[in-house]
């Protein structure tokens, strides 16, 4: 019988390999922009994303396995799928478009779906909503970032 991890897991695996529809041609654009002097932690990014992502699925599994195939639990479960194609959705739409301000809107939005998310699980588990968090935390980082980048560089905003 497939477990519930393997399934989320395996879904988030899908989607993330939706962060991989850029060019090479992309990657020059975004690695000749301007930053800002403080972002001395951009080699930590990945790293940083991926505790993020561990925490977003350690937490909906949580919330599977405390009401498992309910409706309540299948909207949480969607809401999840969002947020993750948001998150995702971020770096090869912004690359694709050359659009620091459609990066800020897509991180900006996904903050929104986290917090709504977090609130939504909070109810069900605060174990699962605390392993929210990382994201909440973090994705105002990643946003502000991007954010600032579109002043620095005001032609690829």
């Amino acid at each position: 019988m497939i477990k519930s991890w393997m399934v989320i897991l395996g879904v988030g695996f899908i989607i993330a390999l939706g962060a991989n529809f850029f060019t090479p041609d992309d990657r020059k654009w975004f690695n000749r922009l301007q930053r800002p002097r403080w972002l001395t932690f951009e080699k930590l990014i990945p790293v940083i994303w991926t505790v993020v992502f561990v925490c977003a699925g350690w937490s909906a599994y949580i919330v599977w396995e405390r009401n498992p195939g309910t409706t309540e639990t299948w909207l949480r479960m969607a809401t999840y799928i969002l947020l993750e194609i948001l998150t995702i959705a971020y770096t090869p739409v912004m690359f694709r478009l050359r659009s620091l301000k459609v990066g800020t809107i897509i991180g900006g939005a996904g903050f929104v779906v986290g917090l709504l998310l977090t609130l939504f699980v909070l109810p069900v588990s605060g174990s699962a909503a605390l392993l929210l968090v990382p994201y909440l935390l973090w994705s105002p980082i990643g946003t502000y970032t991007t954010w600032v980048m579109a002043r620095l560089n005001p032609r690829d905003a």
